[in-house]
């Protein structure tokens, strides 16, 4: 996704947060269950997160415990944000605050069960609020770029605003990344999940309808990550979200992502004019585009071109769309780490971080241009001006809106080809 530097965010945040319904303003009531009393089947604590894998509470049989833990990420405005760290029985831990619903912190193992955070973010809420290049947030109520800024919607014309004129971007000024969602702790099988919830007013950013979103993260015993995504409407809207995690398979600090090996199932992709597919589809065969195989990205990302240079662009996944099947797969040589993307959107948008530039992140880490990148399931981005697939954005009352995507971890031996 491009990324826009916008100074008046902070304000645009505020007044946002002030014009919401108590219930969503009010951290205190967004939570099901305090810190101080735990869901009964998943264990929580309201004491500090552990900040490395040594400090992992573990059973008595010397495995680490399944359990999720709570605490204060900072406030905006005097409202606290909640922080959810969860944690698995093989010592996979992540973080998620209810700010944006963002995804703040993922520590996975490398070949030496080293782990490593490895999505790029920020140690201060102030910076999520003032300078966010979307880093982990949920994108709603539609991912992408919107052409114009514009779409007619049961014969009226639909105007949002232009936030990456003259063109809409990932919901506008105030999308869902910079709102405060309700969060609750839940019971699940073999893991720990975190259920986050968004209700956005009719005309919210121009949208009409009162749409109830959520969004859930489960980290299981199996190493995956489980990102659940649904919305309903109270009238006729366009609903497309997106997860936006910057991925670094080497760490979050270890510069750019152009040795990773990357393949996209996907033997078509959409062409864009100005970022915004113009309805065309073309093949990747013999193009810079064409991932089919396992590649390292240097190669393409320097053919591609582009200013700045490298991919901001949607694929058509191979397979039918409304199924879960595999999207991607990622792997860095060096730490042996490797990620398998499934999802059930017909589309992934593979960002290559091209508008970092001295973006100061966590741990002191500078952010420089590819130092991360995203994969982006989702449905066609400005899908509602193109016939071809206009209707699958369009959401009515009494239909549900579902998107669904599981990231599995592994690590492979030193000379170890990559999974299949």
């Amino acid at each position: 996704m491009t990324v826009l530097q916008r100074p008046s965010r902070g304000a645009l945040l505020l007044l946002a947060l002030a014009c919401q319904p108590a219930a969503q303003r009010n951290p205190a009531a967004a939570v099901a269950a305090s810190s101080t009393e735990p869901s009964a089947a998943v264990p929580a604590a309201a004491a500090a997160v552990p900040g490395a894998a040594a400090a992992v509470p573990h059973g008595a049989s010397g495995a680490p415990l399944t359990r999720i833990e709570q605490d204060t990420f900072g406030d905006i405005g005097g409202l606290p944000v909640q922080r959810f760290t969860l944690h698995n029985r093989r010592g996979l831990w992540l973080r998620v605050i209810d700010y944006g619903a963002i995804l703040t912190e993922l520590h996975v193992p490398d070949r030496q069960g080293q782990l490593a955070d490895i999505v790029l973010g920020f140690d201060r809420i102030e910076d999520y609020v003032q300078r966010n290049p979307y880093f982990g947030a949920t994108i709603g109520r539609v991912a992408n770029r919107i052409a114009n800024a514009r779409f007619r919607l049961e014969g009226e014309t639909v105007k949002l605003a232009a936030n990456d004129s003259p063109h809409h971007l990932h919901g506008g000024k105030v999308g869902w990344d910079k709102v405060h969602w309700q969060a609750e702790q839940l019971a699940v099988r073999d893991g720990a999940a975190v259920k986050l919830t968004y209700v956005s007013p009719h005309e919210d950013e121009g949208y009409p309808g009162t749409v109830s979103a959520t969004t859930m993260y489960t980290l299981t015993d199996d190493d995956e990550l489980l990102i659940d995504m649904s919305a309903t409407t109270d009238r006729t809207t366009i609903v497309n979200m997106a997860h936006h995690s910057y991925f670094n398979l080497a760490g979050h600090a270890s510069g750019t992502i152009e040795g990773h090996e990357l393949q996209l199932f996907a033997s078509r992709y959409t062409p864009a004019k100005g970022l915004v597919p113009t309805g065309a589809v073309e093949q990747v065969s013999g193009t810079p585009f064409d991932f089919t195989e396992l590649q390292p990205i240097g190669k393409p990302l320097a053919a591609v071109g582009g200013s700045p240079p490298g991919f901001d662009h949607n694929w058509l996944v191979d397979g039918e769309p409304s199924q879960l099947r595999v999207v991607a797969r990622l792997r860095e040589p060096r730490s042996g780490r490797e990620l398998t993307l499934s999802a059930d959107q017909p589309g992934v948008q593979f960002y290559s971080g091209n508008f970092l530039n001295d973006v100061k992140g966590k741990g002191g880490a500078v952010y420089q241009r590819h130092a991360g990148l995203c994969l982006e399931t989702q449905k066609v981005p400005n899908a509602i001006n193109l016939p071809a697939w206009r209707d699958g954005v369009i959401l009515k009352p009494g239909q549900r809106y579902e998107h669904h995507m599981r990231l599995k971890f592994t690590a492979n031996a030193a000379g170890e080809a990559a999974r299949p």
